[in-house]
């Protein structure tokens, strides 16, 4: 697309017990970011006939549900608009702090499958009726595996390493487990400077967990907006502000089917993909005026944030 690399640089270590020094191939974990690859696939699927977003979750996933509202739908999940109940459940638990907490009733290293995460949340009670406000769920997009899995007949990573990554040219992403990274690979570490690899599951998750590079980063975001992931409509479809969303944000923040958007009367200023994990910090956005792309990856817990806040002003403000 002509693009011009107007900054690259890398800092500070992956492997910091070995002194390895993290460089701009380095791959990163992307925590939330995945929910980004993760809806992806699923508008794949949709395009393919195997789904449709009116599907209700309990028609496609075969998976015992007794509380969860049957009119749930893929939409509800994909928007976070479901009301399903979650795992990790943002607007009370800390994203930082309390991620271990919340899988403390299954060991992190047993957490290979989407299927692996239910007995935290599948017989909860919903908490509000589909469709009626937003409510970031990590749950819901676990249930979006659930739903890859069925409608695909693939393990969810391996759909989303053959069918999104490949698709656009991710050459160094996927899906590694914490046990078994492989090489220039950035561990995550904790603000004590212990490891992460107890604080997250043992293998990328619907909801978080896959590893990118920054240069995998512009791949992506040039094969979705050429329309070489999903198709001219159905990329109109993702990138839509499908439902508002609350921030302490000067932007009005909407969220599309697994991306963040700042929209403003319909028109979309930025898209983002961003996540935040124990030892991971990841944000990736393209600015829609001056098609400007920014990823920044790091392996503590807020690397990311503060270097990208001044970067989105003086991009906003040229």
């Amino acid at each position: 697309m002509g693009e011009v690399v107007v900054f690259a640089d890398a800092f500070g270590y992956s492997n910091r017990s070995d002194a390895i020094p993290n460089t701009v191939s380095t791959r990163f974990g992307t925590a939330s970011g995945t929910k980004t690859f993760t809806g992806i696939a699923v508008c794949q699927l949709i395009v393919a006939g195997k789904l449709s977003a009116d599907n209700r979750l309990t028609d496609v996933v075969g998976h015992g549900f007794p509380r969860f509202d049957p009119a749930i739908t893929i939409h509800h999940l994909l928007t976070h608009t479901s009301g399903a109940p979650d795992y990790f459940d943002e607007e009370t638990l800390d994203p930082q702090a309390d991620f271990g907490m919340a899988l403390g009733k299954l060991p992190v290293y047993r957490v290979r499958a989407p299927s692996d995460l239910l007995p935290l949340f599948q017989n909860e009670p919903m908490k509000f009726a589909p469709g009626e406000r937003f409510s970031y769920s990590n749950g819901g997009y676990v249930l979006l595996g659930l739903v890859i899995e069925a409608a695909s007949g693939m393990a969810y990573g391996d759909y989303v390493e053959r069918h999104v990554f490949a698709r656009a040219g991710m050459t160094g992403s996927g899906f590694f487990e914490m046990n078994a990274l492989p090489s220039h690979t950035a561990y995550g570490y904790l603000d004590d400077g212990s490891s992460n690899i107890y604080e997250i599951p043992l293998k990328g998750m619907p909801d978080g967990g896959a590893f990118v590079t920054a240069p995998d980063m512009s791949s992506f975001w040039d094969a979705l907006f050429g329309n070489r992931l999903l198709g001219r409509e159905m990329t109109a479809t993702f990138l839509h502000p499908h439902v508002a969303a609350s921030s302490a944000d000067d932007d009005e923040r909407h969220y599309g089917y697994g991306l963040w958007m700042a929209a403003r009367d319909g028109e979309v200023s930025r898209y983002s993909s961003t996540g935040a994990d124990p030892g991971v910090a990841f944000v990736s956005a393209r600015f829609s005026t001056d098609d400007v792309e920014v990823t920044i990856l790091g392996n503590t817990e807020s690397d990311a944030w503060p270097l990208f806040s001044v970067l989105k002003e003086s991009i906003l403000d040229r």
